[in-house]
This record gives C-alpha cells, sequence and structure tokens, in this order.
C-alpha cells in the first residue's frame, strides 16, 4: 500500500476487510482510508480491522447523534439505537439545567444532550476508569465534568434534587447471554458495560431505586433496555414513586423506559 487514493489501494482494503468477514467492507474501506494518514497507519488499521476490533476502536471515533464522538480501546462503542434515547430526553425536558450522564461510557450520550441544550451543566459518570478518561475528552468542550465511581456514588452531592435529565445508559445483557453477543463486544469492550446481571436488569434496578432524589421537579431518568425486559423495569421504575412511560422505535430497535418525577 502506497497511496491513500489510488484505486488498487482502495480495492486491497476492501478485500482485505471481505476476506475478515465485513459485511460492509466497501463502507468501512472507505472510512478508514479517510482516516488513515499514512501508508503504514493504513496497514495497521485494516489488520487491526481484519482481526475483529470494533471498526470504531480501528477508527479512534465513532459518529453519534451528529458528532464524532472519541473511542479509545476498551471503551464500550456507543450503538446508533442509542441516539433514540437522547431524543427522548430532549422531547421529555428541553429545559434541562443539569444533565447527568450516568454509565457514560465515550460520553456520548452526555455530549449529545450537551450539544442539542446549549447550555446545561453536564456532569458523566462511569465505574471505569478508562470511560471516564474517554468520557473526559468527549465532554470536554461542553463544559463537562466527569466522575469515576459506583453509580450515584461517584456524583457531587451538590446534584441532588437538581437534575433536569439522568440519562443511564446501563448493561442490560443477561450474564448468561453475554457469551452469546457478537466477538466485536464481548472479546473488546469491557464486561462491566454489558453484563446486567441474571435477569440484565440489576443495574437497572440500582438507578431507579435510587434516581428520584437526585432529580429536580419534573426531572426524567432514561433507561435503555430490550423489549421483552421493559415491563419489569417499568415496575422497577413505578416502585421508585416515578411517573414511568416506555418509548419505542422499531426503525431503531430501541426500547427505551422513562420515568418523571412529578
Amino acid at each position: 500500500m502506497t497511496s491513500l487514493s489510488d484505486s488498487d489501494t482502495t480495492g486491497a482494503v476492501v478485500s482485505a476487510l471481505r476476506a475478515a468477514g465485513c459485511v460492509f467492507a466497501e463502507d468501512e474501506a472507505e472510512l478508514i482510508l479517510t482516516t488513515a494518514r499514512t501508508p503504514d497507519e493504513l496497514a495497521a488499521m485494516v489488520a487491526r480491522r481484519a482481526a475483529g476490533q470494533p471498526l470504531e476502536h480501528v477508527l479512534g471515533w465513532a459518529e453519534f447523534h451528529g458528532l464524532r464522538i472519541l473511542v479509545e480501546p476498551g471503551v464500550f462503542v456507543p450503538r446508533r439505537r442509542t441516539e433514540f434515547l437522547v431524543d427522548q430526553a430532549l422531547a421529555q425536558a428541553s429545559g434541562a439545567a443539569v444533565v447527568v450522564d450516568l454509565c457514560c461510557g465515550s460520553g456520548a450520550v452526555g455530549a449529545a444532550l450537551a450539544a442539542a441544550l446549549g447550555d446545561a451543566e453536564l456532569h458523566a459518570a462511569d465505574i471505569d476508569p478508562a470511560a471516564v478518561t474517554c468520557a473526559r475528552r468527549n465532554i470536554a468542550p461542553y463544559g463537562g465534568h466527569a466522575h469515576t465511581g459506583d453509580l450515584f456514588d461517584a456524583l457531587p452531592a451538590a446534584l441532588r434534587g437538581r437534575t433536569g435529565i439522568l440519562a443511564a445508559n446501563v448493561p442490560y445483557v443477561p450474564s448468561g447471554e453475554v457469551g452469546l453477543l457478537p466477538a466485536e463486544a464481548r472479546e473488546h469492550e469491557p464486561l462491566v458495560a454489558l453484563d446486567g446481571g441474571g435477569d440484565g436488569l440489576d443495574v437497572l434496578r440500582r438507578v431507579a431505586a435510587g434516581a428520584r432524589e437526585w432529580l429536580a421537579p419534573g426531572g426524567c431518568v432514561l433507561v435503555e433496555t430490550s423489549e421483552h425486559q421493559t415491563e419489569d423495569a417499568v415496575r422497577a421504575f413505578r416502585r421508585a414513586g416515578l411517573t414511568t412511560r416506555v418509548a419505542v422505535s422499531e426503525e431503531l430497535y430501541a426500547n427505551v423506559v422513562i420515568g418523571v418525577r412529578d
């Protein structure tokens, strides 16, 4: 590979990715070719992708809600379906002054909310220090603050009763099903960002139980879950004293449970 633009190089990249089983080899090749800065970097990126690393880790970024989010190796890759959670949060609390991105991973949700709201106070938190380091970079343009710790324990006490949007992209894969995930996820993303416990709802229940004291009056908490988990998730939210509804996007295969502090 001696040039990043000639047709032979493009063809070689497409062929290498297709041989590795990449379904969208042409699209991925275009992204890799436009991101690589030198022939050596291009070769290394193709080799990493062919070895099964997530495309976003290879590129170093993921597109999310119109933003380019930095994604580092070992950090959960933001899913396009989670854009639906962002949209639901904005529809529910378009005037939110304080936003918390819990289980933030790369900080994609918090960054997207802050970008849309304009001048909200933004906090992001995760139990994984690598995720917090990555999130700090993504939320810095919005004056965001990143915190390391277990759910609400990570947050400044001053946020109690002030949060307009509490977005919690919790892990919700049942422990017994983690091994069924695509290799890209189970081998390259942190287990703590995937494994939701026995029925997948362990972390969700903890978020539901603690959310109310952090929400401002009229504030909302939003979590993503699978279709078959929504009834149990709704029960957890209602037990916590939240007015609850479910929003569904069939196009994105997204299910979002929304709880509001009346």
